[in-house]
C-alpha cells in the first residue's frame, strides 16, 4: 500500500493540463482563466461626478457663492462646452465632468431659483469627482490562473474584454458497477439497493470544474464493463465505482487491463478507501473508486476533486485542510490515515461522529467536515487542535 500523499501524486501526474479555449464573457463564471488579460482602456475613461449636483470650479467654492447655470451633463452625454468665472453644470452621478470644471457640490447644499444657484451649506473639502483611471488604468492586468466569480466578470467587463481564455472544462466518465445496483426510482430486486454514489460525485465533479458524463450502471460481467469502457471513450478522466477490490465479481481492473490500461496503483494505506486502484487507459487517466458509499465519496474528496483542479489549471496540490478544537477525546489512531466524518459547529469546535461505518449514508449527510487523523496518530484530548476537510 501506498500513502495517501503518495497516491495524490502519482494522480496528478496521470492528469494532464486542459488546453484553452475561448469562451463568450457571459459564460465565463466558474471557469478557470488560462492566460493574464489586460485591461485596454482607463476606468472610468473620464473624469466623473460621484454625487448628484452642480459642477463649478474649486476656487470659486464658499458657503453663500451664487453661480449661472449654464447647461446639465448626463451620464453617457456630456455638457459641450467650457465653465467660465461663476457658473456652474448641473450634473448627475457617473456624468463626465465639464471642461474647467473640478469640484461637485451636492444638490442638498443648494437652493436653486430658476438659472441661478446658491451654496447654502458649507460644502466641505471633498470633490465628490471620480478622477479618470480612478479605479484602473489601461495596462491592468487581470493574472492566471484564476477561479473566475460573478465580480471577476464585472471587472472584465469594464475593461472591454468579451472573450476570456479559459481551461477546457475536463470531461468525465463516471461509471457505477455491479449486478446490486439499480438507479433511483426503479424497483430493486430482493437483493438489490439503489446506485447512490454516482449522484453525490457527479454533483462533487462538476462542483469542481469537471463535465461529467453518467453513464448506465454496468453489471458484473466482462461483457458489461466492456461495453462501458467503451461509452466512456473521449473522456479525460475515467471514474470507475466499486468492482476494483480483489473478489470473484470485482471485474473492474481486470477488463480494463485486457483494453489496455497501464495500472499505476492499487490500495491506498487510508480509511476509509483503501481498494482505491488508478492508472491510465488509452489516453485518459482512470481511478476506480471503491463501492462502499462513504468510501467513494470521500475519495473524491481527498483525490478526485485535486485532480480536477489540476486539470484545469489550478496547481497540483492537496485539499486545504483547516484547524479546530476537538470537542470530545479520540482513541489513538491505526496504521492507515483515517478521514473520519465529522461536524464543525457554530462555536468552531469539531466533533466526530459515534459511528464510522463506510456503508452509512445518513452520517455523511450529517456531517460537514472530514477530520483527519495521521497514520498511528495518538490519542486526542478535547482542546487539542486537530486538522480537516471542509466537505
Amino acid at each position: 500500500m501506498i500513502t495517501v500523499d503518495e497516491a495524490r501524486a502519482t494522480l496528478f501526474d496521470l492528469a494532464g493540463t486542459m488546453p484553452v479555449e475561448q469562451v463568450p464573457l457571459i459564460e465565463a463564471c466558474g471557469r478557470v482563466l488560462a492566460h493574464p488579460v489586460t485591461a485596454g482602456r482607463d476606468q472610468p475613461p473620464f473624469a466623473a461626478s460621484s454625487m448628484d449636483g452642480y459642477a463649478v470650479k474649486t476656487a470659486e467654492v464658499q458657503q453663500h457663492a451664487m453661480f449661472k447655470v449654464i447647461g446639465e451633463a448626463a451620464a453617457g452625454r456630456r455638457f459641450d462646452g467650457a465653465l467660465g468665472a461663476g457658473q456652474a453644470v448641473r450634473i448627475f452621478t457617473g456624468s463626465p465632468m465639464p471642461e474647467g470644471a473640478d469640484f461637485v457640490v451636492i444638490q442638498e447644499d443648494v437652493n436653486r431659483t430658476g438659472d441661478l444657484i446658491t451654496v447654502v451649506n458649507e460644502p466641505g473639502s471633498h470633490d465628490n469627482v471620480r478622477p479618470l483611471g480612478g479605479d484602473f488604468r489601461a495596462g491592468l492586468t487581470v493574472p492566471a490562473p484564476r477561479l473566475l466569480r460573478p465580480n471577476d466578470l464585472a471587472l472584465l467587463a469594464a475593461m472591454n474584454i468579451d472573450r476570456v481564455p479559459v481551461h477546457r472544462k475536463p470531461v468525465v466518465a463516471l461509471i457505477s458497477t455491479g449486478d446490486e445496483l439499480v438507479m433511483p426510482g426503479d424497483t430493486p430486486g430482493p437483493d438489490q439497493i439503489i446506485a447512490s454514489n454516482a449522484f453525490a460525485l457527479k454533483a462533487l465533479f462538476e462542483e469542481a470544474g469537471a463535465q461529467v458524463r453518467l453513464l448506465p450502471i454496468a453489471p458484473d460481467s466482462i461483457g458489461a464493463l466492456t461495453m462501458a469502457f467503451g461509452l466512456a471513450e473521449g473522456a479525460d478522466l475515467i471514474v470507475t465505482i466499486g468492482g476494483a477490490s480483489v473478489g470473484d465479481h470485482d471485474l473492474v481492473g481486470r477488463v480494463a487491463e485486457t483494453l489496455g490500461m497501464e495500472r499505476a496503483f492499487y490500495k491506498v494505506k487510508m480509511r476509509p478507501g483503501k481498494p482505491l486502484m488508478a492508472g491510465r487507459l488509452n489516453g485518459a487517466a482512470m481511478v476506480g473508486l471503491p463501492g462502499n458509499p462513504v468510501s467513494a465519496i470521500v475519495c473524491g474528496h481527498v483525490f478526485v476533486v485535486p485532480m480536477i483542479r489540476s486539470m484545469l489549471g489550478l496547481g497540483a496540490q492537496a485539499p486545504v485542510l483547516k484547524r479546530a478544537e476537538l470537542a470530545t477525546d479520540l482513541p489513538a489512531n491505526g496504521p492507515r490515515e483515517h478521514y473520519m466524518r465529522a461536524e464543525v459547529n457554530d462555536q468552531g469546535w469539531i466533533g466526530a461522529a459515534d459511528d464510522q461505518d463506510s456503508s452509512f449514508l445518513t452520517i455523511l449527510a450529517g456531517s460537514n467536515a472530514l477530520l483527519r487523523r495521521p497514520c498511528n496518530d495518538p490519542a486526542r484530548a478535547a482542546g487539542e487542535v486537530v486538522e480537516y476537510l471542509p466537505i
